[in-house]
């Protein structure tokens, strides 16, 4: 028979800051290893305190508290399987940290070499970097090498572990998803696939704050190409591997293999685990948006409602006299295809009531956009008063081409507590919402079928806030306007560059002025989850006094 060592791979969902919660999960995935005859447990980076901590990691009473956390559970082990878990650790110096806990005690700690400090990561300023690239521990006689997320990007520690005898390496992470993450992830690691070193790589999951982790984690005997998938993507499990001591080489299953997917459905799936965990791991009974009849407004109560379940979803129409026939129609015909709750709240009355108001203040002068934000401010009044009321988080609705432009309202349809559609440009709205009606989403919690009326999806976009208003009399096209801003947002491309893809030199011009207009409304507007290559707010930082202009 072959000797094998069994690992047990716990891809969880933590909460940042709930150790006695997370510790119940590691404990659970712990007793459920013994059960299934594991000789090693496997968490992901940073698991007990949970990942990215941000700066409560340097709170010291948080830190003794994971420690001593990592220590009750390693005292578990005298009657279970090893395990490997990620901590802080403060000695002689604050670290990120995996824990090598066996036989009742902890027997080895592996710090964090290489520390991120790009995009939306900053461990420089938190950690003090590992002292030594390589850390070998012994199970089974089998040679294993730790490592942490960011350390295999580079070919230093893998081949430290390696020259330091290790027959497989244990690579706990805090992998972020964006839409390039496997492409980048197969690029880094298979720079050093050469090594012949098989390994694991094991992921956190679940949505925090701006954030979204995939899971996805997965065995490999050589290149990033031949993994073996083991829980999927977007969703918490265990799954058990086993390692053939004498071939020191995984025991890959042909059947149970799940290949990562690409695309919309990946993309849908992060917005939603994103609005659902923060909904639910802040403890909000449900959420409260303003359903428009736009598309922006239909996709985020489709996402709602996939992530929350209908009963947990309301929806309110907030006309004015400039709203249509159709808008309303559509409203309610979206509404009822994902059965939320659904009322009309009509705005006019406050309306003519800010008019009275203000006449004496505003006598003499002509309407403006003034008085069309006076609406969207009115409707932000009335969501924040059914949240406070009842509890219900607003959940906002506006996409990433109008928070890069500045085509929204602040205390108005920026009013919320999160954006699902933060990282979206307009024409990715587009897309998405015809791909929502055409799938159904693995774990959606809304119907099948269509859900966003074709109508809504056709008609041109519109903030109906003054007659006959369309997006286009106040900007570009959006398929112009979106190419234009990936290259300024995403590419930090030079206008030339810009203008060579055929695009009017004044109209970039524009677009530019505006970004850099709008970010002071950006640094007010509610947290949405990463999607893209370049997200607003933890990706990209620009002054708000700030008069550079490419010229």
């Amino acid at each position: 028979m072959t000797k094998t060592l069994k690992i047990l791979t716990a891809q969880l969902n933590p909460i940042v800051g709930d150790i006695d919660g997370n510790l119940e999960l590691a404990r659970a995935a712990l007793k459920e290893g013994a059960e299934k005859g594991a000789d090693l447990v496997v968490f992901a980076e940073m698991l007990i305190l949970g990942y990215p901590p941000e700066d409560l990691v340097l709170k010291p009473s948080a830190v003794e508290d994971c420690m001593e956390a990592v220590r009750k559970l390693a005292s578990e082990t005298a009657e279970r399987p090893a395990c490997i878990i990620g901590s802080p650790w403060q000695d002689d110096g604050l670290f990120n940290s995996i824990i090598y806990c066996e036989d009742g005690r902890i027997s080895a700690r592996y710090d964090k070499q290489e520390l991120p400090n790009y995009g939306v990561f900053d461990e420089q300023r938190l950690f003090e970097k590992g002292r030594s690239p390589a850390c070998v521990v012994e199970l089974k006689g089998v040679k294993i090498g730790l490592a942490i997320c960011e350390d295999v990007w580079f070919e230093r520690v893998p081949k430290a572990a390696k020259e330091a005898g290790a027959d497989l390496l244990i690579v706990p992470n805090g992998s972020p998803w964006r839409r390039s993450i496997h492409a980048e992830r197969a690029e880094a690691f298979d720079r050093w696939s050469g090594l012949d070193l098989p390994y694991l790589f094991v992921n956190q999951v679940g949505g925090q704050d701006e954030l979204v982790f995939d899971g996805g984690s997965y065995a490999t005997n050589s290149t990033h190409g031949e993994r073996c998938g083991l829980i999927g993507q977007f969703e918490a499990g265990t799954e058990l591997t086993e390692f053939d001591i004498e071939a020191k080489r995984f025991i890959l299953k042909d059947r149970g293999c799940r290949l990562d997917h690409d695309g919309w459905h990946m993309e849908y799936r992060a917005a939603t685990l994103a609005l659902g965990d923060y909904v639910n791991k802040n403890r909000f009974p449900g959420v409260v948006i303003g359903l428009s009849g736009g598309i922006d407004s239909a996709l985020t109560a489709a996402i709602a409602v996939d992530a929350l379940g209908p009963e947990r979803v309301w929806c309110v129409m907030m006309p004015s006299k400039y709203t249509s026939s159709e808008s309303l129609e559509d409203a309610k015909l979206c509404a009822g295809m994902l059965g939320v709750r659904y009322d009309i709240i009509n705005i006019a009355p406050g309306v003519s009531a800010m008019d009275e108001m203000l006449g004496d203040a505003f006598a003499e002068t002509q309407p403006d956009t003034t008085e069309e934000n006076i609406q969207s401010r009115l409707r932000g009044v009335t969501l924040m008063a059914l949240s406070n009321k009842f509890g219900h988080m607003v959940v906002t609705t506006g996409n990433k081409s109008e928070m890069a432009v500045g085509y929204a309202t602040l205390y108005g349809d920026m009013c919320g507590g999160y954006n699902p559609l933060k990282d979206f440009y307009k024409t990715e709205v587009f897309a998405l919402s015809r791909w929502r009606n055409e799938h159904h989403p693995k774990g959606a919690l809304g119907p099948a079928g269509e859900v966003i009326p074709e109508r809504i999806i056709t008609k041109p976009p519109s903030a109906e806030l003054r007659a006959d208003q369309k997006d286009e009399d106040s900007l570009p096209p959006y398929d112009t306007l979106d190419d234009i801003l990936r290259g300024l947002v995403d590419n930090e491309e030079d206008i030339r560059d810009i203008m060579a893809r055929g695009h009017d030199e004044a109209t970039v011009k524009r677009i530019e002025h505006l970004l850099y207009l709008a970010e002071y409304k950006r640094r007010q507007a509610p947290p949405g989850a990463k999607v893209g290559g370049k997200n607003f707010g933890r990706d990209r930082r620009y002054p708000i006094t700030n008069r550079f202009r490419d010229d």
